[in-house]
């Protein structure tokens, strides 16, 4: 039997498996599938167990999770104090996303894989004033010091988390390493004839030296590695740190047992002096070493997220508000819609908006990618972080704080750079057996050279079971998709293109087949009235009741009407009783007229006579490409509006190149079967369909889907917005509707098929960067745990020193952020 229960409680994908583990624990149960989306369990048991037992399990795992009836009210439980919301100013995630979306208030390590979390880069940034006479007076906005009258200046941008993460590993590095290269020197000068030191004092007291300076280092300096090792060891999330606290452990704990015990241990483990061979240099120069990639990754890190924080600069501090002609200057927080705003040249858009007065061009790049100046004139929008030309000019602020276009961008590009690709999961199966099968390979190890190796028998089984756990790097493996997700991610946004998450960047570089509309993603979008032919009655009249009826819809054909209509003066009327058809057209009372503007699908719907009289006329115009749309009064054809809108300067390039990449175009049109042949003909696209609503777009996607092919949606419509949402990969374009924007996967802020090869190509990049990633890390730990557990000695004579072992391990990590950083050079 099967049921279905509420639950609470849960945050992040990590909760949903922890909840699903913990109830198919339960005694009695066969399976269990937890929604995170939903909030569901849904449990599958051999007979009806009491919905008590799972309320009991969940209670006894500490009660972060409840659970409950379909139909009954439930709380939230009580959540850790440490976790939060994403993408919250002043949270910290792991960059390795082991939990998924879950974020912390504090700074510290994941309690999973161990790596230190990262912050959060804030999505907004908030300009500070400071008095250069009194530095304690601080606000958020320019004024005057309250104390000396001295006006505000803007504070110096203080150093981020990553820095800081930065400089205190880097202060901990030096310390360390002014502890361990002494060790290290006392330790080599065995091999030194006549050894200098040995004159000084014996060994037995230099062994007390070096033990003295390993102290700072492993209790202090790399301490938090041995904290994240018991961590790991408790929660049984073993990692990375579980290998090095245990290899480096052993090592410092038999050196001070042998130091304080000689008398215990055989032979084969004494030096000629009678003292036991330590290993307080192998401690010290692995924990330092480590310490060093640690370092080295923190660095990297604040590169990886730099797509980010260059959006972020984008974004200007101050704009100049303009209130009854006189100009002030203010903190883009104090704008709110509707504030008339000056914008001089070289100044940086501070909102979205509109032009209200005066003319520039617009530097756009930074948004859309594309580097030629924009012209922009009276009643044309902007954008906010785009850079204003030469001139100066007065804008209407539309859209302001979270709503601009930058914010919103940024904000998308922070949510998929903290997404999982599919191919992780590969990944997360591998790592969960990883590390204990490592430490099995090291006992082996350990017994192998115990039982076979030459004398001194029992340290080289030692030192190289040490070697086997100190090379191994399971963050290598973790960090090779979520790194490589990030730059490309941020990439993207550099050129355009805004991914929603990490699915649909691998899902990209799959697609065959691209289906795409007609009007404002082939087309330019901004169509126009060529001409109106009137068989019955005025013109002019005529003009009005069509433009009048356009006034209530938002479909880019109805403005074209309504802006005709205006040129020739024709007069607007009330409507009444107005309904838009999608697919057909639209319908409304004037008068006590009923007013039909659309197809002819439209008219035989609304049973039109005589409208086909002008058919031939009507299809002579559709054969050249035009939109036409008959009008009809009181049931009856009175004439028809051609429309034109000219195809797109880059589509025919796109779908070349697109075909060229093994890609089908098929467009899908609500236009007639004579229009999309001309537009399908001039492009040279794969296929057409013709007369489509948005049932038709749905099913016929889903019909490819059913044959096995990857498909890919380009719309900018609202009817659009169920084909966006069923395709693998919806894509919106920027100039589009926001349903359309919203039920797609990826957006292309500048609206035409050159942004979809742009996001194939980076797809491509990207994906094959995970790749390399993740082979080097598999080839790396494959090749190097053999090679430390001594494969190489009985050929070659070569051993693996637990101190190199460490440095490569401790590289490893680092150079699969260093490949994903590659991305950031990449052309598209």
């Amino acid at each position: 039997m099967k049921h279905q229960y509420k639950i609470a409680g849960m945050t992040c994908n990590g909760c949903r498996s922890h909840v699903e583990k913990i109830l198919s624990e339960v005694q009695g149960v066969s399976k269990v599938d937890v929604s995170l989306t939903e909030k569901l369990a849904t449990i599958e048991m051999e007979n009806h167990i009491p919905i008590e037992n799972f309320k009991k399990a969940l209670l006894e795992d500490g009660g972060s999770y409840k659970i409950g009836m379909l139909d009954d009210e439930m709380e939230e439980a009580p959540k850790e104090k440490s976790v939060s919301k994403p993408n919250e100013v002043g949270k910290f995630y792991c960059p390795m996303h082991c939990e998924g979306d879950k974020v912390y208030d504090k700074a510290g390590d994941c309690p999973v894989c161990g790596m230190d979390l990262v912050k959060q880069t804030p999505l907004v940034q908030t300009a500070q004033y400071t008095c250069p006479m009194h530095p304690e007076i601080i606000q958020d906005k320019p004024g005057s010091c309250p104390i000396c009258g001295m006006d505000l200046v803007p504070m110096q941008p203080t150093s981020s988390e990553e820095d800081k993460t930065y400089l205190g590993l880097s202060k901990k590095m030096k310390l360390s390493l002014l502890f361990t290269i002494p060790v290290f020197i006392i330790s080599m000068s065995e091999m030194i004839p006549n050894n200098p030191l040995f004159q000084i004092m014996d060994l037995k007291y230099w062994n007390w030296v070096q033990f003295i300076l390993t102290i700072p280092v492993v209790f202090y300096t790399c301490w938090m590695f041995f904290e994240r090792a018991w961590k790991s060891i408790i929660t049984w999330n073993l990692n990375m740190f579980t290998l090095i606290g245990i290899g480096t452990g052993v090592a410092f704990l038999f050196s001070i047992f042998g130091m304080l015990f000689p008398s215990l241990f055989p032979v084969e483990f004494k030096t000629a002096g009678g003292t036991v061979h330590l290993y307080f240099e192998a401690t010290v120069v692995v924990l330092t070493l480590v310490l060093l990639g640690q370092l080295l990754e923190a660095k990297a890190h604040s590169k990886t997220s730099g797509a980010i924080k260059e959006l972020l600069k984008l974004a200007p501090t101050e704009a100049t508000l303009v209130v009854d002609g006189v100009e002030k200057v203010i903190s883009i927080h104090d704008i709110n819609k509707g504030d008339l705003i000056r914008v001089k040249p070289g100044e940086k858009i501070p909102v979205d908006g509109k032009i209200t007065e005066g003319s520039s061009t617009i530097d756009e790049s930074m948004i859309t990618g594309e580097p030629i100046p924009v012209d922009k004139t009276k009643d044309d929008l902007v954008s906010s972080g785009t850079i204003n030309g030469t001139k100066s000019f007065l804008m209407i602020a539309e859209k302001v704080g979270a709503e601009t276009l930058l914010s919103q961008i940024v904000k998308m590009v922070s949510d998929a750079s903290h997404s999982r690709a599919p191919i992780q999961n590969v990944v997360d199966k591998v790592a969960k057996y990883f590390v204990p099968i490592v430490v099995l390979i090291s006992v082996i190890t350990f017994v192998i050279w115990w039982q076979f190796g030459p004398e001194p028998k029992l340290v080289y089984a030692l030192v190289n079971a040490i070697a086997v756990l100190i090379i191994a790097c399971p963050c290598a493996l973790g960090l090779a998709t979520p790194m490589s997700v990030m730059v490309g991610v941020g990439k993207g946004a550099q050129n355009g293109v805004l991914i929603k998450n990490a699915e649909a960047i691998e899902n990209m570089n799959k697609i065959d087949v691209l289906i795409t509309d007609k009007t404002g993603t082939l087309t330019e979008g901004k169509p126009s009235v060529e001409k109106i032919v009137v068989k019955e009655g005025s013109e002019v009249d005529v003009l009005g009741k069509v433009a009048s009826i356009n006034q209530n819809s938002e479909h880019p054909l109805a403005a074209a009407m309504v802006n005709f209509a205006k040129s020739k003066n024709a007069k607007l009327q009330k409507v009444e009783k107005f309904e838009s058809i999608t697919g057909k057209g639209v319908i409304g009372f004037i008068n006590d007229e009923k007013i039909s503007l659309g197809n002819h699908k439209l008219m035989e719907q609304e049973e039109v006579s005589e409208f086909k009289a002008i058919e031939e006329e009507v299809i002579a115009a559709q054969k050249l490409g035009k939109t036409v749309s008959y009008i009809a009064i009181n049931k009856k054809v009175v004439g028809y509006i051609t429309i034109t809108d000219a195809i797109k300067a880059s589509s025919l390039e796109a779908i070349k190149e697109l075909k060229r990449q093994g890609v089908e175009v098929i467009m899908l049109t609500g236009d007639n079967e004579k229009t999309a042949k001309a537009v399908a003909s001039e492009l040279n696209l794969s296929d057409f369909k013709a007369s489509c609503l948005p049932q038709d777009k749905l099913a016929y996607i889903k019909n490819l889907q059913a044959k096995g092919k990857i498909v890919a949606m380009a719309g900018d419509g609202i009817n659009d917005a169920p084909a966006l949402a069923q395709a693998d990969i919806g894509i919106a374009m920027g100039t589009g509707t926001d349903v359309a924007i919203e039920s797609a996967k990826i957006t292309l802020v500048k609206g035409d098929l050159l942004g979809i090869v742009k996001a194939k190509n980076l797809s491509h990049a990207v994906m094959k960067n995970i790749k390399q990633n993740l082979f080097f890390a598999f080839i790396y730990n494959s090749l190097g745990i053999p090679v430390a557990a001594g494969i190489l000695y009985p050929f070659f004579g070569l051993l693996l020193s637990p101190m190199i072992a460490a440095l490569a391990m401790s590289f490893s990590s680092v150079s699969v952020i260093v490949n994903a950083l590659r991305l950031r050079t990449l052309k598209l």
